[in-house]
C-alpha cells in the first residue's frame, strides 16, 4: 500500500475518532471562521446574477481546496505528517457528535414539555421558523435535519476525503457551507446562489445515496426493519424537491417508522413537501433513535472511507512499478 494513502486512511479514522470523542470546538471553530470570511467575500463580489455567484463559489471553494491540495503535496512523502494533516482536516469538517447531541437535547426538551426551550434550540439544526411549531413538528424538523446532515456532515466529507485526501475534505466542507449560506431560494440569492447550490448538489449525489443505503442497513438499531426501510426508501426517495435530501430523509423515515414531510415555514417563506414514510408523526423517542442510526451510519461510513483510501494506495503502487519495469526493460533491449 502507498504510504500516502495509508496515511490518509489512518488520518480519516483518527479524525473521525477525535470528532466522536470531542465533537466541535465551542469557540474558534474553523468552519465558522470560513463562514465569516465567505460572508466578507460575498459583500465584495455580490451582484444579482449567476456570473457573480459563480465567481464567488470558485474563489470561496477553490481557496480551501487548494490549501488542502498544497498541504497534501507538501506531506506526500512524510506519512506521519500526512496522517496528522488528514486527521486535523477530518476533525475540522465532521459534525457527527454535535449532530447526535443536538438531537438528544431536543428530545429532553420535548420530554419535559418545554416548547420554548425546544423552539430556541431548533436553529442549532436548521433554519426553520420555530415560533408556531408544536411538539410533533419540532420533532419532525429535528429528524429531517439529522437525516440530511448525517450525509452532509459525516458521510460526504469522509467520502471525498477518501478519494481526494485533505483537498477533498476542505473543498467539500467549503461547498456545503456556501450552500447553507447562499444556496437557498430567496430574492437575494435566487440567481447569485445558483452555482453554490448546484455544486453542493453534485458533490452530494453519491454520498446521499450511500447514506440512504447505510441507513437501510442500520434500521434494526432503531427497531426498524431493513426490508421495510428499503421499501420506503425506494418508493419515496425521489419525491423530495432536493435531489439528495430525499435519499436520506426517506430512509430515516422508514427506519423509524414515521412520516416526514409537510409544510415547512422559514423566515419570510414557506414550502410544502411531499410526505415520506408511513406511520405517525415523530416524537421525542424517535429523536434518540435517529441519533443512534446517525451514529451507526457514521461508523459504517468511516469504515468504507478507510477501505477506499487503502484500496487506492494498494492499487496505484504496483501498477506504477510494473509500468516502470516494462519501460526499463524495453530500454535495456534497445
Amino acid at each position: 500500500m502507498s504510504r500516502r494513502w495509508a496515511a490518509d486512511a489512518g488520518g480519516l479514522l483518527a479524525g473521525y475518532l477525535l470528532d466522536a470523542a470531542f465533537g466541535d470546538p465551542r469557540r474558534y471553530h474553523p468552519v465558522a471562521g470560513f463562514g465569516t470570511a465567505a460572508a466578507a467575500l460575498e459583500r465584495r463580489l455580490y451582484r444579482p446574477g449567476r456570473a457573480a455567484g459563480a465567481a464567488f463559489t470558485a474563489v470561496a471553494v477553490g481557496v480551501p481546496a487548494l490549501a488542502g491540495l498544497a498541504a497534501g503535496l507538501v506531506t506526500r512523502d512524510r506519512p506521519v505528517a500526512r496522517a496528522a494533516v488528514t486527521a486535523a482536516a477530518t476533525w475540522m469538517v465532521l459534525g457527527g457528535r454535535t449532530l447526535r447531541r443536538e438531537s438528544r437535547v431536543m428530545a429532553r426538551h420535548l420530554d419535559a414539555g418545554d416548547l420554548a426551550a425546544a423552539r430556541g434550540r431548533l436553529n442549532h439544526l436548521c433554519g426553520r421558523d420555530p415560533a408556531a411549531l408544536d411538539e410533533p413538528e419540532l420533532a419532525r424538523a429535528t429528524v429531517e435535519s439529522v437525516a440530511e446532515n448525517t450525509s452532509d456532515a459525516v458521510v460526504a466529507p469522509l467520502f471525498w476525503g477518501a478519494l481526494l485526501g485533505p483537498a477533498g475534505l476542505l473543498g467539500y466542507r467549503a461547498a456545503n457551507t456556501l450552500d447553507a449560506m447562499v444556496g437557498h431560494r430567496s430574492s437575494r440569492y435566487a440567481r447569485f446562489g445558483t452555482a453554490s447550490a448546484r455544486l453542493d448538489d453534485a458533490l452530494n449525489l453519491v454520498p446521499s445515496r450511500l447514506t440512504g443505503l447505510l441507513t437501510v442497513a442500520a434500521a434494526p438499531i432503531a427497531g426498524g426493519s431493513p426490508r421495510e426501510t428499503l421499501r420506503v426508501w425506494r418508493r419515496d426517495r425521489n419525491d423530495h424537491p432536493s435531489p439528495n435530501a430525499g435519499q436520506c430523509e426517506s430512509a430515516m423515515a422508514g427506519a423509524l417508522g414515521v412520516r416526514l414531510g409537510g409544510r415547512n415555514v422559514y423566515f419570510g417563506r414557506s414550502e410544502t413537501r411531499p410526505f415520506l414514510g408511513d406511520g405517525p408523526r415523530p416524537s421525542a423517542v424517535h429523536l434518540r433513535r435517529a441519533a443512534r442510526v446517525s451514529g451507526a451510519v457514521g461508523a459504517a461510513a468511516v469504515g468504507f472511507a478507510v477501505v477506499v483510501a487503502a484500496a487506492r494506495g494498494s492499487g496505484s503502487r504496483p501498477v506504477a512499478r510494473r509500468v516502470f519495469a516494462k519501460v526499463k526493460g524495453e530500454r535495456k533491449q534497445r
